[in-house]
């Protein structure tokens, strides 16, 4: 037998005027009559750290049961259909997270597990998504990704003991190293794909804008020639998804209201439906042309004053989180929170249909859901709701309820998952070991 198979680098881009577009995994980039598990194309695990402030309603979150074949309550009731991806750790506690100022050190915590110092110049710990960019991360072009949904949140996420730093942001590349999310599509999407490398590129981009896939015709064209049916299929798909968020991308610009002096309201910027899904579809490109493996996304700001008009709740979700125990307010949040979670089972179901070598992507991912609060309206942080999506590659088992009664650290958790990411660490935050049973 012949093989004739010519093998493309998993690293492959197609490029033009300046920009580039990652490759999904192609049949063509596994060398002739090599096993997977032998290349570079071994499954790779996707991190995933998505956070929602204020909270949850427990009651609505937590399963009565323990174990395999648990029962999905409200909130996480759209993850049912993807059970095997589905493991839910309950009794988690974040001491850490516990201070006078809550929100202003709440986001900061949840991934760092450590205490920031009582300084308004930042200073805690490496949270876990960067510790997997630096331990998983380093041969993507983007070693990791921080994205989040609004600007910033109330003032309330700044405070004058701990400043603004630890309370608009989940992720710090070092102690004293606090990293912005990214909340604009547009900037999101040029950070993909590329921009122009100099003044005048950049300038002849703004103002006479052409389609990325436009610019990278020519190489598409030249590749397909030297791939089978299949993995012309797979691309053209993949380009496909590019060209719908540039779409987008582009509606979006087209009504931004920034050159407006706009009233400061107490309601949510419009079409934030939208936006979520938007920044969820650009994470699966990211993902499935391993352009990166790691991603935190805040999903809401700390202090969010972001109404839910869309699915008939003009609340603002900061203040609808003091809910006061009325049935009515705890009946909002709990639909608000379930909104969120199917915002995420539809990002499973995404990459639940993408190829990722002999897996899909939400086979290989390892994703973790959550909040550093538990009851809002006393600014708990024990116990924590916490959910992990993904199948690790083989190494998270799926279809379970852990449930704890004495009350582990979070940072057990995480670095749980990193270790199962392939991350060579030990300890992290104020973790006292691994979680074998995830």
């Amino acid at each position: 037998m012949f093989l004739t198979k010519k093998h493309i680098s998993r690293r492959a881009m197609l490029r033009g005027l300046g920009y580039g577009v990652g490759l999904p995994f192609l049949d063509a980039m596994v060398p002739a009559a090599t096993a997977l598990a032998q290349t570079a194309a071994a499954p790779k695990a996707r991190m995933g750290f998505f956070y929602l402030p204020h909270g949850a309603i427990m009651k609505d979150w937590t399963p009565d049961t323990v174990g395999a074949d648990f029962d999905f309550k409200p909130i996480l009731k759209p993850f049912e259909p993807f059970r095997n991806h589905v493991t839910v750790v309950s009794g988690l506690d974040n001491k850490p997270a516990r201070s006078s100022a809550v929100h202003a050190i709440t986001p900061g915590t949840w991934l760092t597990c450590t205490p920031p110092r009582r300084s308004n110049a930042p200073f805690i710990g490496i949270s876990a998504d960067q510790v997997a960019a630096k331990m998983i991360g380093q041969d993507t072009a983007l070693p990791s990704i921080e994205v989040a949904t609004e600007e910033k949140g109330g003032s309330a996420a700044c405070d004058g003991t701990y400043g603004c730093s630890i309370g608009n942001t989940i992720s710090f590349s070092s102690p004293t190293s606090p990293l912005p999310m990214e909340f604009s599509s547009k900037k999101f999407f040029a950070k993909l794909f590329g921009e122009g490398s100099n003044d005048q590129e950049r300038a002849l981009i703004a103002n006479d804008y052409k389609s990325l896939l436009d610019m990278v015709r020519e190489e598409t064209s030249t590749l397909k020639r030297g791939l089978g049916a299949a993995d012309i299929a797979m691309l053209d798909n993949y380009l496909d998804s590019v060209r719908e968020i540039e779409r987008r991308v582009q509606n979006l610009k087209e009504r931004d209201m920034s050159r407006y002096e706009l009233p400061e309201l107490p309601v949510g910027i419009p079409d934030f439906d939208e936006r979520i899904n938007l920044m969820f579809d650009m994470i699966t490109l990211a993902y499935q042309a391993n352009m990166t493996r790691v991603v935190s996304f805040m999903m809401a700001a700390e202090v969010s004053n972001q109404a839910y008009t869309h699915i008939g709740i003009p609340d603002a979700f900061h203040p609808l989180s003091h809910h006061n125990n009325t049935q009515a307010n705890l009946t909002k949040l709990s639909q608000l929170q379930t909104w969120h979670s199917s915002v995420i089972a539809r990002f499973m179901d995404k990459l639940a249909k993408i190829p990722d070598g002999e897996n899909s992507l939400l086979d290989n991912a390892i994703l973790l859901y959550g909040s550093n609060m538990s009851n809002s309206n006393n600014h708990d942080h024990y116990p924590l709701p916490a959910v992990v999506l993904g199948g690790g590659a083989g190494t998270i088992k799926g279809n379970q309820h852990i449930k704890f009664d004495d009350a582990p650290p979070l940072a057990n958790l995480l670095l749980t998952l990193l270790q199962r990411a392939g991350a060579p660490v030990e300890t992290h935050g104020d973790s006292t070991g691994p979680i074998e049973a995830v």
